[in-house]
């Protein structure tokens, strides 16, 4: 899904959307401080980990078929073989009760990403043509979702506690066909007795694969919403950003950046042959800064997930030395707001690094942040 933002004017110098240096082409046009022309747009790509926005599970139903019953033959083996019928029906009355648990789960679980999705729908479809920060409309429908999806997170661990249940199940039934195949061993057996435990062990190993096959897709579907939960809370931790500024962002960067350890960073370095992604001047109070920043972070690492950013205070060589300690502590306090903006936005703390310089060519404080 390719998202299309639109910008409007901003006054005075605030943000500048420099190429990074890839292989390709630069990565996102410029946006200066002076006013865009016309509806100038700029196309982000989706995220390699968006697409489906609802958990996936199994469709398997694992539903026993019952137990043969067989008639007294009066001998001590036919009394054995009567007695492991017995704990085979009771094993399957249990994985039927599993079976049953698990699609009540899976039903509660669609129905409550089902509410969840039209929630986050509901709120970016009002960022996205424009609210009041903090719109507690927006509050109410994001408190409401965070506590569904809670709801899921927690189904997450009712699977677990079915899964350790199903492994009993599963020595269990392990433990009834070894005692079936070592009744065929048994003196004083007549015919009818191996006949029927011939039936026994035919449901007996039928019941152990099916118990297996409900344990691995039972696995399967944990580790599914497992992953489910894990996006949607960081998209969800972003989405509260949108909220409180009354912006639209995206999913979390988290998201465009989970598929790549972070590689191991070293000094900064010399900053003269280095262009930097984003250059966010702060020549007035309150710059609005967060979604480009947003956008071109999401580009970044679109393009190269395992990405690091090193985070650049540029002060002015400007003033007396007063004037420049000053400068020094506010571009302090700016980059470590770029720096909270960006952990809000998902990207891991990790893959940040925070320096600073002066340089006799700004007039005002600057954050430059660089790509590596």
């Amino acid at each position: 899904m390719t998202k299309k933002r639109t910008w409007s004017a901003f006054a005075g110098a605030a943000l500048l959307l420099a190429g990074c240096e890839f292989t390709d082409d630069a990565l996102i046009p410029s946006l200066t401080g002076e006013d865009p022309a016309g509806d100038e747009r700029i196309e982000i790509p989706a995220s390699t980990a968006e697409g489906n926005r609802l958990p996936t599970f199994g469709d398997s139903i694992f539903e026993p078929a019952g137990v043969t019953p067989g008639q007294p033959t009066g001998t001590e083996v036919g009394k054995r073989v009567e007695r492991l019928r017995d704990d085979l029906g009771r094993l399957q009355v249990s994985v039927s009760n599993d079976n049953d648990a698990l699609q009540t789960l899976r039903q509660q679980t669609i129905t409550d990403a089902l509410r969840y999705q039209e929630l986050i729908a509901q709120i970016q479809a009002k960022l996205q043509v424009g609210t009041t920060p903090g719109n507690p409309n927006l509050v109410a429908a994001w408190t409401e979702a965070q506590t569904i999806l809670q709801r899921i997170a927690d189904s997450v661990g009712q699977m677990n506690a079915l899964s350790n249940k199903v492994a009993n199940d599963s020595a269990l039934s392990a433990f009834i066909l070894e005692s079936v195949r070592a009744t065929y061993g048994l003196t004083g057996a007549v015919d009818e007795d191996h006949r029927q435990l011939a039936v026994l062990e035919d449901e007996t190993n039928r019941t152990v694969v099916l118990i297996d096959r409900l344990l691995n897709e039972l696995n399967e579907d944990i580790a599914r919403q497992t992953n489910y939960v894990s996006r949607e809370r960081a998209d969800l931790t972003v989405l509260s950003v949108a909220v409180k500024n009354g912006e639209l962002f995206g999913s979390s960067l988290a998201n465009r950046a989970f598929a790549t350890a972070a590689p191991a960073r070293g000094p900064v370095g010399t900053l003269a042959n280095r262009r930097p992604l984003v250059v966010i001047r702060f020549d007035r109070p309150n710059v609005p800064y967060k979604e480009p920043l947003f956008s071109a972070m999401s580009e970044a690492l679109n393009r190269r997930p395992g990405s690091t950013f090193d985070v650049v205070s540029i002060v002015p060589q400007r003033g007396t030395p007063a004037q420049v300690a000053l400068n020094a502590n506010q571009a302090r306090r700016n980059a470590e707001e770029v720096v909270q903006s960006l952990v809000e936005f998902g990207l891991p703390s990790d893959r940040i690094s925070m320096n600073s310089t002066s340089s006799g060519q700004v007039a005002n404080n600057e954050v430059h942040i660089y790509v590596r």
